[in-house]
């Protein structure tokens, strides 16, 4: 029974490191200055509108709205591999670049294609590349965005050069796969759109005028309260991710006391972070490195441009890596997690070029 119980845990630290090894390092560095690192007022805007969007995404996906958008794109059987990677792209830039491989990984996969690792990587490559785009694609992005009082525009001018490039790279690579693919049988829609569709995309509609400051943060919390009242299903959403951002701001705070450093190089803050990622995921590197320097450009760009890479670099490349393998029985795929590899980084060396010439250190 005890040895059982050592597995069960040890297991328990593998699927969940994102939130164990920032907790752990939350209460180790408290334990070292003796004393409890609080949150501050903006750290908390951030926690709510991520608490806020996730519902609102998860209350769409339940909706069935884009499993139905998805189903209807893949009527018209021509240039499928095109089309999965376009609505992967844009759909990222929305609800996020993981709700996006959620729904559209499964899809490729039940189209049985004959490039289906091919396809998964594209849209795990399209998912990171869109999601940069907007502040809402990716938690890090939210992240930077509020923290560094960013505008809108602002934004997403700073990451447009990212976009476009991988947008055509991946519809050139898209449209080869297409070449190579027979037309696939027709797949059933899913639940219908209907009322509850109605309403989660005026909330999330209501979560973006949040984010971009046309309403107060506060005005978020609609959204869990009518997911707390009417629809206690939206409420199942990444707690871990939520709960990891929490722990982080207090390691982040307590590791800038320790160091009492400051990063002054652009280019400096974008390899740090661009390679962090790698290790860590964007995410937490996103909260670790905002404490050490003010530009907000750099960051950006390292956290985004380490999305790619390795596995580890974004959690949506975990969740097609993981959907993948699921689908096929389990286990694991290393002729799949090499390929994934290869590509990752051919993207990461694509986009740490492109910033080499657009933002010069």
């Amino acid at each position: 029974m005890q040895i059982k119980k050592q597995w069960l845990l040890i297991d328990f630290v593998l699927k969940e490191w994102l939130l164990v090894a920032p907790a752990l390092g939350a209460v180790l560095t408290s334990v070292y200055l003796g004393r409890v690192t609080a949150w501050t007022a903006a750290e908390m805007q951030v926690l709510l509108l991520l608490l806020a969007l996730f519902v609102a995404v998860s209350g769409l996906q339940h909706s069935g709205a884009v499993d139905l958008l998805a189903a209807r794109l893949q009527r018209r059987r021509g240039r499928l591999a095109v089309k999965l990677v376009l609505m992967t792209f844009f759909l990222a830039m929305v609800v996020t670049n993981d709700a996006a491989l959620i729904v559209m990984v499964p899809l490729t996969l039940a189209l049985k294609p004959r490039a289906a690792q091919a396809l998964v990587i594209l849209e795990a490559l399209a998912a990171n590349a869109g999601s940069a785009l907007t502040p809402v694609g990716n938690p890090q992005n939210l992240f930077i965005y509020w923290s560094y009082a960013l505008r809108p525009l602002e934004f997403v001018m700073a990451m447009a050069p990212l976009a476009l490039l991988f947008l055509l790279v991946l519809l050139v690579a898209a449209a080869m796969v297409d070449r190579g693919e027979e037309a696939p049988a027709p797949v059933a829609a899913g639940a219908v759109c209907g009322r509850k569709t109605a309403i989660y995309t005026l909330l999330l509609g209501l979560v973006l005028l949040a984010v971009v400051h046309v309403l107060p943060v506060y005005a978020a919390l609609a959204v869990v309260v009518y997911a707390l009242l009417c629809d206690r299903q939206a409420l199942r959403i990444d707690y871990t991710l939520l709960f990891s951002f929490a722990f982080f701001f207090v390691l982040a705070a307590n590791l800038k006391t320790i160091l009492a450093a400051s990063i002054a190089c652009g280019g400096h803050v974008f390899l740090f972070s661009a390679l962090a990622s790698q290790v860590m995921s964007n995410v937490p590197a996103a909260l670790l490195f905002a404490r050490f320097s003010a530009d907000w450009h750099a960051l950006l760009w390292g956290v985004n441009v380490g999305g790619f890479g390795s596995l580890f670099g974004s959690l949506a490349n975990l969740i097609a890596y993981r959907i993948y393998v699921a689908h096929h029985g389990g286990g694991v795929n290393v002729r799949f997690a090499l390929k994934f590899q290869l590509w990752g980084y051919a993207a990461f060396l694509l986009a740490a070029a492109l910033y080499a010439v657009v933002w010069r250190c």
